[in-house]
C-alpha cells in the first residue's frame, strides 16, 4: 500500500512540476488574481488522476489484494476470539448449573 501512495504521489509532484512550468512559461492560463498557486495544484490533481489509474492499475490491484488479506485476517480473529468467549461462557454457565442443582 505504501509503495502505491508513494508512485501516485510522485505522478502528482511530476504533473505538479510540468504544470507549474507551463503556467509560469506563459503555455497554460494562469489563475485569477492570488489564486495561482491553488490554481497549479488544482490542475496537478486533475492531470495526474487518471494518469494513475491508467498507469498503477497492477499496483493498485496488488495494494487491494493485501488489504483483503488483511481484512479477513481479522474477521477470521475476531470469530476466533467470538468462539473463545462463547465456549467460556458456556462452561461458566454449565458450572453455575451444577453448582446450583448440589445446593
Amino acid at each position: 500500500m505504501l509503495r502505491y501512495t508513494l508512485m501516485r504521489l510522485g505522478i502528482f509532484v511530476a504533473c505538479l512540476v510540468v504544470v507549474w512550468g507551463l503556467v509560469y512559461s506563459g503555455l497554460a492560463p494562469s489563475g485569477l488574481g492570488d489564486s495561482n498557486g491553488l490554481w497549479v495544484v488544482l490542475l496537478a490533481l486533475l492531470i495526474s488522476a487518471p494518469i494513475s489509474l491508467v498507469v498503477l492499475r497492477k499496483e493498485r490491484d496488488r495494494a487491494s489484494e493485501g488489504i483483503v488479506r488483511r481484512v479477513e485476517r481479522a474477521k477470521a480473529n475476531l470469530d476466533a476470539n467470538r468462539n473463545q468467549e462463547d465456549a467460556a461462557d458456556d462452561t461458566a454457565r454449565a458450572q453455575g448449573q451444577t453448582q446450583g442443582q448440589t445446593s
